[in-house]
């Protein structure tokens, strides 16, 4: 069992979440005395996490009750998505709040690992600038990565294959950098604040250019002995996918042709269609019957078909588990931002003690931006 938070911590997430509060308020809220909750505040106000407001003084005799904010400006943080169509950024303040959203060009064609790499860090940059201090990153990217941040294999990056990608960003951005795959990632920020919220077992099957999956099993990301856990495309779907996992079409160019034909009622398609759902419903039953999960949340590029997929889909596995109960089988809310999103919480996560300035915090409730625009 988990040592419990202590009243330092314990109040900065009061102040953090809630909002300003007094001394009296920290303490009752907690179930504290004042003085330890005083003493608390007070170093929270040393480690720079809060700060006291300045109040006027009262019209009446006394003196004004101590007021204190969590300082979410003192800093930032940033999650980072690289793929192979583009490169998201997102930069939040220390309560968890997205202050700014960019997109950049992707880097696959970009030629050497090296010239990569550089690319990303320009963008990261470019999305920072202005920005105050950077306390940790967060960084989502297509392959299979070990804790340390070196990428042990990647079928859409292959440069980067054997690079320790964790340590070359820490050196470039002067913060700490958690590295991970974007799959698993994207499952982390359905379960913290897409689709599987208050779910602590889930499966992520996202289906795009290539089928991968992430795993949340009572409520961590599992990431495996080999650090592999969720590269099931090319195993679990063998007649759907080539050598490598990537999802290959007969009837159109790409699956979102595939779709769009089958509704204009192109009979090729609506057989390839129904043929892909039966293979993929059978590989989604036997992963979810191998965990028994709460839900199963369809993300990629393929669940923007919506009801297309996710209605026949639901009901092929239903079909497939043949059991007296239905999987709950649901679209992802987060959709190409999910990945994005999840870095910013692994960022939150795994570097609490330079995010927030004390070990052991819990990621906020990160609050993405009202629009999908690109700010500036």
């Amino acid at each position: 069992m988990p040592d419990a938070p202590s009243i330092a911590i314990r109040a900065a997430v009061r102040l953090r979440d809630a909002g300003p509060a007094t001394i009296t308020e920290i303490a009752r809220t907690l179930d504290v005395s004042r003085t330890s909750a005083e003493k608390a505040l007070a170093a929270l106000e040393a480690q720079g996490v809060a700060v006291e407001l300045i109040t006027e003084m009262p019209s009446r005799a006394g003196r004004p009750a101590r007021r204190y904010s969590f300082d979410a400006a003192g800093g930032t943080v940033v999650g980072v998505d690289i793929g192979a169509a583009s490169v998201r950024v997102l930069v939040s303040d220390l309560a968890g709040r997205v202050i700014r959203q960019r997109t950049f060009p992707g880097i696959t064609d970009l030629g050497d690992g090296a010239a990569q790499l550089t690319a990303v860090i320009e963008c990261i940059r470019a999305a920072l600038d202005g920005c105050p201090e950077v306390r940790a990153a967060g960084i989502s990217l297509p392959g299979i990565v070990d804790d340390e941040g070196r990428v042990i294999a990647s079928v859409v990056i292959p440069e980067w294959s054997g690079v320790d990608v964790g340590t070359r960003l820490h050196r470039a951005l002067g913060c700490p950098v958690a590295v991970d795959n974007g799959v698993r990632l994207a499952a982390v920020a359905e379960h913290h604040l897409g689709a599987g919220q208050y779910v602590d077992d889930l499966i992520y099957i996202s289906v795009g250019r290539r089928i991968a999956m992430g795993l949340i099993v009572d409520g961590n990301p599992r990431r495996g002995v080999h650090h592999a856990a969720g590269d099931i495309g090319r195993l679990a779907f063998p007649e759907l996918t080539d050598a490598t996992g990537g999802l290959s079409w007969k009837s159109a160019v790409s699956g979102a042709d595939v779709f769009a034909r089958a509704a204009a009622g192109e009979p090729a398609s609506q057989s390839e269609l129904a043929r892909f759902i039966e293979k993929l419903s059978r590989g989604i039953a036997v992963l979810a019957m191998t965990i028994d999960p709460a839900m199963v949340i369809i993300g990629g590029g393929l669940s923007e078909a919506h009801d297309d997929l996710i209605v026949p889909l639901r009901r092929a596995l239903t079909d497939k588990v043949g059991l007296p109960f239905s999987l709950s089988l649901t679209e992802a809310r987060l959709g190409a931002a999910a990945a994005v999103h999840g870095a910013l919480v692994v960022a939150f996560d795994r570097l609490s003690a330079h995010s927030h300035s004390l070990s052991g915090m819990p990621v906020p409730p990160i609050t993405p931006l009202s629009d999908h625009e690109n700010s500036p």
